[in-house]
This record gives structure tokens, sequence and C-alpha cells, in this order.
């Protein structure tokens, strides 16, 4: 899958580190360049593995010694068996997959916790740009027009807790993330839906 959305911050990553165990085995879906998994192997001594569409980025990937598959996440991933993997990471990703269901689940299947992230288009910045100028909002977390977006699945916080109650799995950890703090919480909280800008989800199938 595509890394969509410009280069992630350090924040983002530092998280995601802080939640992944030593020497635990991951697959990072939409790995883009490798960045975060060479960090994890660095620092974490992760087993990394890595999906990635666009082949320059794979290339990349190879070039700093990661194991990346070229492939495309919508059409599932029946390459790996249940629970092969410690960690499923899909980082700013899900907002671009058209079988958005159909990845979680796959995600779900072969990993026994998943990290999800994505923007949150409820922020209170994008709402007050919707309000005032009448049109998609243009940020550092969403920067394409809406002709051109790869972004296909514009969602919320809110939207994510329903999305997990239908779907039958549990979230584990909420992480809201702004450019000024971290907020932690289990269940869904009003202010981090209109106050993060980003959220990073522990989620695992009930």
């Amino acid at each position: 899958m595509n890394n969509k959305l410009p280069k992630k911050p350090s924040l983002n990553y530092e998280i995601i580190e802080s939640i992944i165990p030593q020497n635990a085995k991951i697959l990072d879906i939409g790995c883009g360049d490798g960045e975060l998994l060479e960090r994890l192997k660095t620092n974490k001594n992760t087993q990394g593995q890595g999906i990635e569409i666009e082949q320059d980025l794979v290339i990349s990937c190879i070039e700093k010694g990661l194991s990346v598959i070229q492939d495309n996440v919508d059409l599932g991933l029946s390459q790996f068996q249940d629970k092969v993997y410690d960690y499923v990471i899909l980082n700013r990703t899900l907002q671009s997959t058209h079988k958005t269901e159909f990845v979680i689940e796959e995600m779900l299947r072969v990993g026994k916790k998943c990290i999800v992230s994505f923007p949150n288009f409820a922020y209170w910045r994008v709402r007050f740009y919707l309000f005032f100028n009448g049109k998609m909002p243009i940020s550092e977390k969403l920067p394409y027009e809406w002709y051109n977006t790869p972004n296909i699945h514009l969602l919320t916080i809110k939207d994510f807790f329903n999305f997990a109650e239908s779907h039958n799995f549990s979230i584990e950890k909420s992480i809201y993330l702004n450019k000024s703090n971290v907020k932690k919480g289990l269940k869904y909280d009003i202010l981090a839906n209109l106050f993060a800008e980003e959220v990073i989800f522990v989620i695992s199938k009930n």
C-alpha cells in the first residue's frame, strides 16, 4: 500500500515504538521507504517485514536491507498464516485503502494485535476551515485538493469507535495527538475527537 501522506512526524514513530515490545515480530503495511521498519529493527530488535505498492519505495527498503513485499493490501494477506505476527501496523494508511473492512479483518487475522493510525477529520481546525471557507481543508495531514486526494475515506475518532463496535473488535489503547500534547484513553472522548489532530489505536480481535 502506498504511503499516501507526507513523511510521518517523529512523535508518531516514537509512540509506535513505545508500543512495540522488544524482539516482536511485526508487519508494516504501507511501509513507504521503510523508515519505521528500520527504526524498530534498530531500537527494538524486531523481526520486521513490510508491504508496499510503489516500486521505487520497495527498492528504497531493499537498499536499507529490509524485507519488503511489493503488493496491494486491498487484495488481502492470504500469504500469511493466522496470528503469525505479534503486531501488524497500518500507519496513516487506513484512509487510502479501498476495501477498508477487509483490510482490518485481514490484519486482525494475521496479527495478535494491530496498530492503526489516521488523521482525525473532526479536528477543530478542519471544522473551522470547512465552516469559514466552505471548501475541503488543506493542511499538513490533509495536503491534497479534493479532486486529486488519495485519501478516499476521511474519518473521525468517533467513526472508528463505532466501526470497532459494529465489527466486533476491541480497542485496547487510544492515543490522541496534536502539536502540543499527547493524551491516552480507552473509551470514546468527545474532547479528543475535537482537539486531536491524529489518533493511534491498538486493536485486537474479540
